[in-house]
């Protein structure tokens, strides 16, 4: 109801304006010790050896530098995913860089993994006094070369590892030039092959084995599918994330904010989104778990990402246009959806 009455304020500000003024606002209740846990139904999921206090979390993206996590944690989550983190700090693409298609019920994105950089990250990680379930999405800077990527990556593994229950390896942004790259075959093996040879040898020293979980494009091809799919299979990687935002139009062309580059998120890829998670369900047959994300606007939608093979859900667009009731509705939609098929 709040938001409800907040969302024309909202909506009447630049996106990117809005969006921290939300994020200030969400913790405002926090500094003055007034913040309250949503009350959503437990539904206890188990993934990745992980126990999830229900199958809906926050998708990567919305607390870029892990700065609002126990504000964020307490509209109900069932896990939250923060970042993209890259080794150095970088401001992203210029502004305007966020836009809103309402009529589609949509975004566009060109942020380009805006982030404070690893060593700031992980000290805003060090001040949450949360203890759920903590994804970790971390990418390459945009200066630094594919041949080299994957030393980005491991730099962020390594400065993540002790605080993250599951660190996502983000290779299908379209907004950093070159990055979906690293989703072609030989690219891809050499870069997993690397990170889980970094995973051991740091499971080792922590003396705990942080899941890896690959996040793809919603754009892949079949034969793309197969490959990555081949791919996770072969380094034991221990979930997929289907999906990220998408450069497609489809549904969406005649808007007046459609032309603007960047990733397509919300509504309009929500079919897009989830046959892609339906392929790789029947690629990897239920030995990697898969989490749902993209166009998640209702309950309803949420169910569809698990009827098509999904363990858990992962929310965004759909919060800036539903807001945090968004949480408990999906939650309650996929226990009583699970109830049902009992």
């Amino acid at each position: 109801m709040l938001y409800a009455l907040a969302r024309p304020l909202l909506f009447s500000l630049d996106p990117e304006t809005a969006h921290l003024l939300t994020l200030a606002l969400a913790d405002a209740p926090l500094r003055f010790g007034l913040l309250r846990t949503t009350r959503v139904p437990a539904h206890a999921v188990r993934a990745m050896g992980l126990e999830f206090a229900n199958p809906v979390g926050l998708a990567a993206g919305l607390d870029k530098n892990a700065e609002h996590v126990d504000a964020l944690a307490a509209l109900g989550f069932g896990f939250l995913e923060v970042g993209t983190v890259t080794p150095r700090p970088q401001p992203g693409n210029p502004r305007p860089r966020l836009f809103r298609l309402p009529e589609a019920r949509a975004l566009i994105n060109r942020l380009g993994f805006n982030n404070v950089g690893l060593d700031a990250f992980v000290e805003n990680l060090r001040r949450a006094s949360w203890r759920g379930i903590l994804g970790i999405n971390i990418g390459r800077n945009f200066d630094t070369p594919n041949e080299r990527a994957a030393d980005d990556y491991v730099r962020c593994l390594e400065g993540v590892y002790p605080h993250a229950n599951y660190v996502t390896v983000n290779v299908s942004s379209p907004n950093t030039a070159g990055l979906r790259d690293l989703q072609h075959k030989a690219a891809l093996d050499a870069l997993l092959e690397r990170l889980t040879q970094t995973r051991e040898r740091l499971a080792d020293r922590h003396g705990r084995r942080v899941p890896l979980v690959l996040k793809v494009s919603p754009d892949l091809s079949p034969s793309e599918i197969a490959d990555i799919a081949a791919a996770v299979r072969q380094s034991r990687i221990d979930a997929v994330i289907a999906t990220n935002t998408s450069l497609s139009r489809e549904g969406v062309e005649s808007l007046r904010l459609a032309g603007e580059s960047g990733g397509l998120s919300g509504a309009p890829i929500r079919s897009r989104a989830t046959s892609v998670l339906a392929a790789f369900a029947r690629e990897l047959k239920g030995e990697v778990p898969l989490i749902g994300a993209g166009g998640i606007l209702s309950g309803a939608d949420a169910v569809e990402k698990v009827a098509a093979g999904a363990s858990l859900v992962q929310l965004y667009t759909g919060l800036i246009y539903r807001g945090p009731q968004l949480v408990a509705e999906c939650a309650r939609a996929i226990a009583r959806a699970e109830r049902v098929a009992a």
